[in-house]
């Protein structure tokens, strides 16, 4: 209604003033128009010592110009109104054409508010503001749709990652109140694995303190070597590697960035981690660091068994496994890649995902740095197996 009024509005004002305008000036062009004297015999005649005026040839044009310029006024008069109902006619179909998609968008957002997140406008015909502003409401819906399917995975997850452990203790636990006869060494023994797996799911609080941590956004900002991060996890992992029979190979340039060293230090140890656990026996790990321009660059590269290309977005969601790994005690807690990929997101970077042709993955780590790259007297590269 807005719009046909702003469209009757302005043609009706338009029209007004230009009705005024040609008015007003045929008005004073008419009475500024110059005759000549009347002929004798004309103007004024005696009679009986009065003076009767008679009407000049001046005056009865005037008085014929009046009148053609009081019927033009009622003929435009009319043109405009005529011509403000068409405007509004077409205004208002104009207007209903133009804002449809707002009402499809309005009617799709409240279904979307209650829930139902399937309904899309894929608006058609030309490219303008209301067809980029569906196109965003879209990708919106995209987004959304997508993340409450991972928040409802992750619910399921969850609740089966932790209850799995719990009921497996409390089995445990009644077979041996159950057992009257039960030895102390027995007793010892089902304290063991009660350990075991309670150890197991505070590993997996902690990868989730580390996971909301990382999501939080209240990050420290300090000057970080991830250089020294990098061969100090290498270190810790030696252990690791040798027990799993895996060859780890590093070249390492000087890096270094602002950021969270703790959750720097946490994405670095997780990615090498799963490289060495996801491994096969005899496989090589690779590790390579570099500086560019803009940012800092981690690539790990790791073998294992193939991962189907369709599953790589996957893997950084909580508790998700790759291919073989199912969800078993020992096979790690499934938040690795998560708590990376939100490090990454945490610090503006990025974390890709590719499947090695001949098995394994290839992770590689974006960070941004604020400042040039170091000279070449700052550091050279480390080249050698960890």
């Amino acid at each position: 209604m807005r719009l046909t009024l702003t469209y009757a509005g302005l043609v009706t004002t338009s029209g007004t003033v230009l009705i005024a305008m040609v008015y007003l000036y045929t008005r004073l062009v008419t009475f500024n128009i110059q005759f000549d004297l009347p002929p004798q015999g004309t103007g004024t005649a005696p009679t009986s010592g009065m003076q009767i005026k008679v009407p000049s040839e001046a005056t009865r044009v005037d008085t014929n110009l009046l009148d053609l310029l009081t019927s033009v006024l009622r003929s435009a008069v009319v043109a405009l109104v005529l011509l403000a109902v068409v405007s509004g006619t077409v205004g208002w179909v104009l207007a209903g054409r133009m804002l449809r998609p707002l009402s499809s968008m309005n009617a799709v957002a409240n279904r979307a508010a209650s829930g139902d997140l399937s309904q899309r406008l894929a608006l058609s015909g030309p490219r303008d503001e209301i067809h980029d502003l569906a196109d965003t409401f879209d990708r919106m819906l995209d987004s959304l749709e997508r993340s409450f399917a991972a928040h409802r995975r992750f619910a399921a997850n969850a609740s089966h990652e932790l209850r799995t452990p719990l009921a497996t203790t409390q089995t445990m636990i009644d077979v041996a109140l159950a057992d009257p006869d039960a030895s102390v060494e027995d007793l010892r023994a089902l304290m063991r694995r009660v350990w075991r797996t309670n150890h197991a799911n505070v590993e997996t609080i902690d990868a989730l303190l580390d996971l909301a941590d990382a999501q939080s956004g209240n990050l420290a900002h300090e000057e970080v070597d991830l250089e020294a991060v990098v061969l100090a996890e290498l270190a810790a992992l030696a252990p690791q590697a040798d027990e799993h029979d895996v060859s780890v190979h590093h070249h390492l340039g000087a890096a270094v960035l602002h950021g969270d060293p703790v959750l720097l230090r946490q994405a670095v140890s997780n990615l090498l981690r799963n490289a060495v656990r996801y491994n096969t026996p005899g496989g090589r790990v690779e590790v390579a660091l570099a500086q560019e321009t803009d940012a800092v660059r981690l690539t790990i590269r790791n073998d294992g068994p193939v991962v189907p290309a369709d599953k790589l977005d996957s893997l950084r969601e909580p508790f998700v496994r790759g291919e073989g790994r199912g969800r078993t005690r020992g096979s790690g807690h499934g938040l690795g890649l998560a708590i990376v990929s939100a490090v990454a997101l945490a610090h503006h970077g990025t974390l890709e995902l590719r499947a090695n042709p001949g098995g394994g993955l290839t992770a590689v780590l974006a960070l941004p740095v604020p400042g040039p790259v170091p000279a070449a007297g700052d550091g050279g590269p480390h080249d050698g197996p960890a």
